[in-house]
């Protein structure tokens, strides 16, 4: 344990245990790392179906962001886009590669947890790993369940919205290329299913 003071504010930090090194050190993959094992891949799969049926009144996505945030952000997509969810389910709400451990499988980061439109989590890291297409590969093939439903592909367009806005904030502006074309191709499978907009 240690205590201190800094600017009139006391901290105080515990540490109850250590945790292995971070699948990444930032939120986006930029190189493929060590690879993960299929135990890895499933103790994420089954975290994320546990977590999503934990009841909360805590809120990670408000209603109110994605109907003022996803129009405007995806206006480059020419057409209308839905902006309520067809499902909201509890989320992490930051789960990146920089909070996830990766030898032995474990999330971190846990202050912005709550509801989130259905698939968020899944979603989000996703679109962390454009940037090294095998890993989007494997990850679309290990959460399919989740990613190719009416609901993961609404939680892409949340989550693309989110990093085209925090793009011009200058975070991960490498990934908006990728994005622009995830969310071009995430419009047109929702089109296709009738599912266009309100």
């Amino acid at each position: 344990m240690r205590q201190w003071t800094e600017a009139g504010n006391a901290y105080k930090a515990e540490l109850y245990d250590r945790v292995g090194e971070t699948v990444s050190p930032t939120p986006a993959l930029v190189t493929a790392g060590h690879p993960l094992t299929t135990v890895w891949w499933n103790d994420l799969r089954r975290a994320l179906v546990r977590l999503s049926a934990v009841p909360t009144d805590r809120t990670a996505v408000r209603q109110a962001y994605l109907d003022h945030a996803m129009p405007k952000y995806l206006a480059f997509l020419d057409g209308p886009v839905p902006t309520t969810p067809p499902a909201w389910s509890t989320a992490h709400g930051d789960l990146h590669w920089a909070n996830l451990v990766g030898l032995e499988f474990g999330i971190l980061d846990w202050e912005g947890w709550g509801t989130a439109p259905a698939g968020y989590d899944a979603a989000l890291l996703y679109a962390y790993s454009l940037g090294v297409p095998e890993t989007a590969e494997r990850l679309r093939y290990e959460l399919c369940a989740i990613l190719d439903s009416e609901e993961g592909r609404f939680a892409e367009l949340v989550v693309i919205t989110e990093l085209l806005q925090s793009a011009e904030r200058g975070d991960n502006v490498e990934l908006v290329p990728a994005l622009r074309r995830r969310a071009r191709e995430v419009r047109l499978r929702m089109m296709a299913d009738g599912v266009a907009g309100h």
